[in-house]
C-alpha cells in the first residue's frame, strides 16, 4: 500500500505543476507585442520653376587666326629669332635671310636710275636748248620733235628705274620675315642654313585671343532655335546674349564664357549636322589650338517646369517609379514621365504635383501603403 500512496501523491504533485505552468503561459500571452518603430525617409518638395533647358556638343579649338608664315624671297636660312612656342607680337623678325646678295640687287637699281636720270637731264638740255631755234627756223622743226620724244622716253626709263629701286629695297626688307599678327609661334620648319622660298613655310602663328571653338550641332537643333526668331537680327542678337560654355578635357568649367561667332553656310549632307563657331576670350594662353572640351549652352528655356531630385526616382524595368509621402505620412508610389536632365535633377512632365513630398533617402524601406516618419530636407541638399 505504501507504493501505491507515493505514486498517487507524485502524480498529484506533476498535475499541481502543469497547472501552474499553464497559468503562467496565460498571464504572459495576455500582454501585446510591442509595435515596430516607423521606417524614417528623408523627402524633398517638388519644385515649379522656369528651367533652362541646357545641351552639350563636343568641341574642338582652333586659332582665332592662324597665319603661316613663309618667304616672300628665296635665299638661305642665317638665323632664327624666336624661340618655338613663345608669343610673338605682329611685326616681330621671326627669320632672317642672306641679304647680301638683295643688297647688291638694289645697289645695281640705283645705279640704273642715276643713268637714266642722268640721261633725262641730257635730254631736258635737248629740248630746252633746240626750242627757241625751232620757232625760228635756225633748224628743222623734225628734229625738235626728235628730241622731245627722246626726253619722254628717258622720263619712262627714269620711272621704270624708280619702280625698280623700290622692288629691290622691298625684297631687301623681305629677308628679314616677320609675323603676320599676334600670337603663339609653333615649331620652325626650317634650321639655319636651309634654302627656301616663296612656297616654303617656315613656322605656323596662331591667334589664341580670342579662341575659337568649334562644335556641331544637328539640323533639327538648329531650325528649332531659328524658328523661336521671327527675323535673322533677333537670331542674331539672341546669339550675342546666349553664354557658351566650355569644359574642358580634365571636366573642370572654364571660367570665361564666351559667345556663338558664326554658324556655318551649309548642311553638312553626310552627317545632317551645321558646324558653329564660338569664340572665347583666352587671355593666359591656357586654350590652345586642337584642344578637346565640351560645349555646353541653354538655347531654351521651359516655363513652369516640376523638379525633383534624381535620386527619387526609381527605375524599374524600363519605367520610372516616385514614392510620394501623402498627408498622412504614407507611402504612395507612382509612376512618372521624366524629361530634360538638369544637373542633378531631373524635369517631370507626368506624375507629379508641385509641394508634393517625395522620398530622396529610404527608398528601400518602404512599400506602397506604408506608414514612414519624414525628416525633411533641403532641396539643394537633396539634389546630392
Amino acid at each position: 500500500m505504501s507504493l501505491i500512496a507515493s505514486a498517487h501523491h507524485n502524480a498529484i504533485k506533476l498535475l499541481l505543476l502543469g497547472g501552474f505552468l499553464l497559468f503562467l503561459a496565460g498571464c504572459g500571452g495576455s500582454k501585446a507585442a510591442p509595435a515596430p518603430p516607423l521606417p524614417v525617409v528623408e523627402v524633398a518638395t517638388v519644385v515649379q520653376q522656369d528651367t533652362p533647358i541646357y545641351s552639350e556638343w563636343v568641341a574642338i579649338l582652333d586659332g582665332y587666326v592662324n597665319a603661316q608664315i613663309q618667304p616672300h624671297v628665296a635665299g638661305y636660312i642665317i638665323e632664327q629669332n624666336y624661340k618655338e612656342g613663345s608669343v610673338v607680337r605682329k611685326g616681330d623678325v621671326l627669320f632672317e635671310i642672306d641679304p647680301r646678295p638683295f643688297k647688291a640687287a638694289l645697289d645695281q637699281a640705283k645705279a640704273q636710275l642715276a643713268q637714266a636720270e642722268a640721261q633725262l637731264g641730257k635730254a631736258s638740255l635737248d629740248v630746252e636748248r633746240d626750242t627757241p631755234l625751232a620757232e625760228a627756223r635756225a633748224i628743222a622743226r623734225s628734229q625738235l620733235d626728235t628730241e622731245i620724244q627722246a626726253k619722254l622716253g628717258t622720263q619712262a626709263l627714269v620711272e621704270a628705274a624708280n619702280a625698280n629701286v623700290e622692288q629691290a629695297q622691298l625684297n631687301l626688307e623681305w629677308t628679314k620675315v616677320t609675323s603676320l599678327v599676334s600670337g603663339i609661334a609653333g615649331m620652325a620648319q626650317v634650321q639655319i642654313g636651309n634654302l627656301v622660298g616663296p612656297n616654303s613655310v617656315l613656322t605656323s602663328v596662331s591667334q589664341v585671343d580670342p579662341i575659337k571653338a568649334y562644335f556641331t550641332v544637328s539640323e533639327q537643333q538648329f531650325t528649332d532655335f531659328h524658328r523661336r526668331f521671327p527675323t535673322q537680327a533677333s537670331v542674331e542678337e539672341q546669339r550675342r546674349h546666349m553664354p557658351l560654355e566650355l569644359l574642358l578635357a580634365d571636366g573642370s568649367v572654364y571660367e570665361r564664357p564666351g559667345t556663338i561667332y558664326f554658324a556655318d553656310r551649309e548642311v553638312n549632307p553626310a552627317t545632317g549636322a551645321i558646324r558653329i563657331a564660338g569664340v572665347f576670350p583666352n587671355p593666359s594662353n591656357l586654350l590652345r589650338p586642337g584642344g578637346y572640351g565640351r560645349v555646353r549652352a541653354s538655347a531654351k528655356t521651359q516655363n513652369g517646369a516640376l523638379l525633383v531630385p534624381q535620386r527619387a526616382v526609381i527605375e524599374l524595368q524600363g519605367s520610372r517609379q516616385v514614392a510620394v509621402v501623402g498627408s498622412d505620412d504614407k507611402i504612395s508610389i507612382r509612376p512618372v514621365t521624366v524629361g530634360e536632365r538638369i544637373g542633378n535633377l531631373w524635369i517631370v512632365t507626368e506624375g507629379l504635383k508641385a509641394g508634393e513630398r517625395v522620398v530622396v533617402e529610404g527608398l528601400m524601406k518602404v512599400r506602397d501603403g506604408t506608414p514612414v516618419k519624414v525628416v525633411s530636407v533641403a532641396f539643394a541638399k537633396a539634389g546630392g
